[in-house]
């Protein structure tokens, strides 16, 4: 997930050279507060691919909860993608698993409250 995501990538890239790497931008309606995905590109096999979907900072849940289903329209079943954080609010990580009880979450740490605006911060546009 743009921008958050991009600062994981790296690391993944160093690991696993070949991986093929998609994107995604959601930011937040300025009107409604609700996610809305802006842009989405995936390798054209995606459908066939396990997915690691990278987002540092899980806190409510909705910007994931959209990238879940962005990559669902595409032909994927939530079962295959493992959704990888830095940090996770517990209520966050709750809202994900009962949209997608089939999801897979790998966190660093579980906390009642998340940092907030993470790739801001790391790529110093704050």
């Amino acid at each position: 997930l743009l921008l958050g995501g991009e600062a994981m990538e790296q690391g993944l890239r160093d690991c696993c050279r070949s991986i093929r790497i998609g994107k995604i931008l959601i930011q937040s309606d300025e009107e409604t507060q609700r996610a809305k995905v802006y842009y989405a590109k995936f390798p054209p096999d995606i459908y066939r691919r396990k997915v690691l979907l990278m987002y540092p900072i899980l806190s409510e849940g909705n910007t994931v909860t959209e990238a879940v289903k962005e990559v669902v329209e595409h032909g994927l079943q939530p079962s295959v993608i493992i959704l990888l954080s830095l940090f996770s609010s517990g209520h966050g990580a709750k809202s994900i698993i009962q949209e997608f009880p089939e999801i897979t979450i790998l966190t660093m740490e579980v906390h009642p409250v998340a940092p907030t605006h993470f790739g801001q911060k790391y790529f110093g546009t704050d």
